[in-house]
């Protein structure tokens, strides 16, 4: 298996394709930015699955330490098994989605609609039924992925919803963090972490840590290494992890952690500093701490961080799963366009 593999191809593609986006939806978003201040949500909820899911928790981190509004996720069999019904009256409902063909999603789209909900759709298929039953629809515009594993797609979701924000805001110290993105992904993706293959290539257990914005970043990277490499991992906040999974550490066990350059980098490392003390493996990205393994990262808008961190990963992880005779393309069991209902 060529270290070339679909995955480390398609996710050297994510600053090509950020870059088409944030130029084409420019103008569309700025409207949709306009349109939520007129609207004045009430309040926030995301619905998504997999990969789509952990860029819904990046939104609700974003949005709600941007606008101060109450942002939650919804569960889709709530309206495609259960037929529930809730009062969605002045709430922007955001939908996150690669296919935009998921039948949950898309019930649970209707639904919102149907219960006074302005639904805004983040899709790369732009010809999905998710488009057509949207009342606003931002493409992601990442093109084709055949990789199981989305990367680029991925990174897609989380610049548009930084640019939503920022339109809807009208934070220009955001929007201008933004358009440096593609060159900065450009850069994390020559970032070498292959210090950390060794304490991983034999491993059958690891915790993933972040916190806020970075919490989503760590979910992912958990998706991540269980598809393209077979290991059983686990996302944590860094404040979570304390409240019982810590238990589980012991001598030898290695912590995936992720630290952005904000109000919570100083727990992750106080929580690093501790793991370290207890004799975990920790591969700390984004920050340093003495006994722990740094990997490299660039410094950038705290909101930024996690879309360059998570870049840097997807490199790593094609390399990881190499190393442990996995083939990146081609997980077990899984195929590119799951349908739940």
């Amino acid at each position: 298996m060529s270290v070339d593999s679909c995955l480390f191809r398609e996710a050297a593609a994510a600053p090509s394709a950020v870059r088409t986006q944030l130029i084409a939806n420019r103008d569309a978003i700025g409207g949709l930015g306009k349109a939520l201040r007129q609207f004045a949500p009430r309040a926030v909820v995301t619905c998504a699955r997999g990969s789509s899911d952990h860029a819904a928790t990046y939104a609700r981190y974003l949005i709600e330490t941007r606008t101060g509004l109450l942002a939650s996720s919804a569960a889709p069999s709530v309206s495609s098994l259960y037929a529930a019904k809730a009062d969605l009256r002045s709430v922007l409902f955001v939908v996150i989605s690669q296919s935009g063909a998921s039948p949950d999603l898309l019930a649970a789209a209707s639904a919102a609609k149907d219960a006074g909900a302005l639904v805004v759709a983040l899709v790369n298929a732009e010809d999905s039924p998710l488009v057509r039953a949207a009342s606003h629809a931002i493409p992601l515009r990442a093109g084709t992925e055949s990789s199981v594993a989305a990367t680029k797609s991925y990174i897609a979701s989380l610049s548009a919803v930084v640019q939503l924000v920022g339109h809807w805001t009208r934070d220009e110290g955001l929007l201008d963090a933004l358009d440096g993105v593609p060159d900065q992904l450009e850069a994390a993706w020559q970032f070498d972490w292959g210090a950390a293959i060794e304490p991983l290539r034999n491993a059958n257990s690891l915790f993933v840590v972040g916190r806020g914005l970075g919490l989503g970043i760590a979910q992912e990277a958990a998706l991540k290494l269980k598809e393209t490499c077979g290991l059983h991992a686990e996302a944590f906040s860094s404040a979570e992890l304390r409240h019982g999974p810590v238990a589980l550490v012991g001598r030898g066990f290695p912590v995936l952690a992720f630290a952005q350059a904000d109000e919570t980098r100083p727990d992750v490392d106080s929580l690093a500093r501790e793991l370290v003390g207890v004799g975990a493996r920790v591969l700390l990205a984004g920050s340093q701490v003495p006994g722990a393994l740094t990997l490299p990262a660039i410094r950038a808008h705290p909101a930024i961080e996690p879309l360059l961190l998570i870049q840097s990963f997807y490199r790593f992880a094609n390399a990881l799963a190499l190393s442990r005779g996995r083939d990146p393309d081609r997980p077990p069991h899984l195929r590119k366009v799951t349908e739940t209902v």
